[in-house]
């Protein structure tokens, strides 16, 4: 069965990082994986420096900060028409935390219905982060996005954490949070995401369930490198 998701959410809530792992992991299941790079923003966590790690776990990359792959702006939109074949048992689309980002995937719109049933909009929700501290906020963006993305979100992901300062409090606090948020929407909770040993600890509390939902434990990939840091900059 075909599986395509989108990640959406505000800026710097870790779409790329829950991208790359949702790929990973699928394509270690020995599933034929393709990621569409739509972030026009976040040129630091670039996903196209981890072009080596794709190719090794044998997974496909498009993206509009792609070199030396043939994929520039006039040939992107080419490029993305092929996660719509058959040929791909997973797609995962990480779209940029902005207006922009999100109209670059309203344009598919036509595309995605043909994959209803199969398509899953998951809101990445950093509590962290600016303007997704409260239910209110969370839920006033999640609209925005929604309506240039010309798309339903069908469940949030709780990703919240303070980088290098993460802790399992982190995800109590985010839990909290998104509680509410998928009480108040209606929305479920598809994963909750974090280092490992941060998500057992919060795991052993015995929170509900219901507003957890899958146990989604991140790998690193998205630190840059000192070798692109020294060629690219910031």
């Amino acid at each position: 069965m075909r599986r395509m998701i989108v990640l959406i959410g505000n800026y710097g809530s870790g779409k790329t990082e829950i991208a790359v792992n949702l790929a990973v992991r699928a394509a270690a299941e020995g599933l034929r994986t393709l990621v569409i790079d739509l972030d026009k923003v976040n040129d630091y966590f670039r996903m196209s420096d981890r072009l080596s790690l794709l190719e090794e776990k044998q997974i496909r990359l498009v993206s509009p900060t792609f070199a030396g792959q043939g994929i520039t702006p006039s040939s992107m939109s080419a490029a993305v028409a092929s996660a719509f074949t058959d040929q791909w048992e997973l797609v995962v689309f990480d779209v940029g935390g902005d207006a922009a980002g999100a109209l670059s995937l309203g344009r598919y719109h036509q595309d995605f219905a043909a994959w209803e049933g199969e398509l899953e909009v998951y809101d990445i929700v950093n509590v962290f982060r600016p303007m997704s501290g409260e239910p209110e906020k969370i839920l006033r963006l999640k609209e925005e996005m929604e309506g240039f993305a010309r798309q339903k979100v069908t469940a949030f992901v709780n990703n919240s954490n303070l980088l290098t300062l993460a802790s399992a409090d982190d995800l109590r606090r985010g839990y909290d949070i998104v509680r509410e948020t998928s009480l108040r929407s209606g929305i479920p909770v598809a994963y909750t995401t974090g280092r490992r040993e941060f998500l057992e600890e919060f795991l052993a509390d015995g929170r509900d369930p219901a507003f957890i939902g899958q146990p989604l434990p991140l790998e690193t990939y998205m630190h840059r490198s000192w070798e692109a840091f020294t060629r690219d900059g910031f």
